[in-house]
């Protein structure tokens, strides 16, 4: 039941990132004018989409270990 509300959650924190992230590119290309400026920030977005990348990727990685009961378990 906990694995169960776990994913909805997660899977929801993930949905608001992706729209976030979707929402600031949009943001930067169209209302920031200095094209510096613009570079700037794509190079901060682009740190921010690799942290998101690898925060559900790690999430992924732990449910499934759990599942499994970890790394190199086996029954005997």
């Amino acid at each position: 039941m906990l694995g169960k509300i776990k994913k909805v959650f997660f899977s929801g924190v993930f949905g608001v990132l992706y729209i976030s992230f979707i929402g600031q590119l949009v943001y930067i290309l169209g209302w920031v004018d200095s094209v510096e400026d613009k570079m700037k920030l794509l190079a901060m977005l682009s740190i921010e989409w690799l942290v998101l990348i690898s925060a559900r990727y790690l999430s992924k990685r732990s449910s499934s270990s759990q599942q499994r009961g970890g790394f190199n378990s086996h029954r005997r």
